[in-house]
This record gives C-alpha cells, sequence and structure tokens, in this order.
C-alpha cells in the first residue's frame, strides 16, 4: 500500500523518537494502532453499505474494480495480453534464430581458417610464410 522499506521504516522510528521522545512514543504507537482499526472499520462497513444498497445484482462487485487502473486491465488490457505473447514469442523465436546463424558463421569461420593453415596458406593470404603483395584501391577525398 505505502511501499516502506527497512530503511525508510528505521529513519521514520529514528525521528519519531528524536520528535515525541522515548516516554511518548508507545502512546502515540497506541493511537495510530486506533485510528488505523477504525479507518479499516470504516472502509469495511462503507464497503458493505455499498453492496447492500446496490442490491444482490451486484453482490460479486469488489471495491478494487472501481479503481480506474484496475478497471483498465481487467477489461481493456484482456485483448491486448495475447497479442503481447504472440509478439514476445516472435522476438524469443527470432533471437534463438539469430544466435543460431551467428553460431554457424563462426563455425565456418573457424573451419576456413583450419583449412587455411593446413594448406600452407594463411587467412590474409600469405602462402607458406611469404606475404602476397596487397593489392590498395584508390582513395578519393572529395567523394567522402
Amino acid at each position: 500500500m505505502f511501499d516502506i522499506g527497512a530503511p525508510e521504516l528505521l529513519v521514520l522510528v529514528v525521528i519519531a523518537v528524536i520528535l515525541f521522545g522515548p516516554e511518548k512514543l508507545p502512546e502515540f504507537a497506541r493511537k495510530a494502532a486506533r485510528v488505523i482499526k477504525y479507518v479499516r472499520t470504516m472502509a469495511g462497513s462503507a464497503q458493505d453499505q455499498l453492496q447492500k444498497e446496490l442490491g444482490p445484482e451486484f453482490s460479486d462487485l469488489d471495491v478494487r474494480d472501481l479503481n480506474p487502473r484496475t478497471f483498465i486491465q481487467k477489461h481493456l488490457m484482456d485483448d491486448v495480453d495475447p497479442i503481447v505473447a504472440d509478439v514476445k514469442k516472435e522476438i524469443t523465436e527470432s533471437t534463438a534464430a539469430g544466435r543460431t546463424a551467428a553460431a554457424d558463421v563462426t563455425a565456418a569461420m573457424e573451419d576456413a581458417k583450419a583449412s587455411a593453415r593446413t594448406n600452407g596458406s594463411s587467412v590474409n593470404g600469405a602462402v607458406n610464410g611469404t606475404p602476397v603483395a596487397r593489392v590498395l584501391t584508390p582513395f578519393d577525398p572529395d567523394a567522402t
């Protein structure tokens, strides 16, 4: 409900001890517990009164369904969820296919390197340790 973690709660306790002092803190804790109990009782009676006044056709009404976010998730997102699941499945499958293709290319390159070594040549074109002359393509700085 409030998303208060342990560090935040510890800070609140330290602030409460500093503000109210250790003598009055148990009294304030009891009062806070009574207020929380009263608010819960009031909310429960309001929910019961709402269900009673709406009649038997709304007996399965849950007050949380009146929250706009819950309403949208319940009524609109139900249609979108299968589409999202299909898209996730397609992305997963294409990722797996891409990884398989990358593994195949890596294996082919390793095979080419191994066959070049057994033939006495290297991947860069050297045969029996004698490098082959490289052909340089002309570079035109105005064209770039």
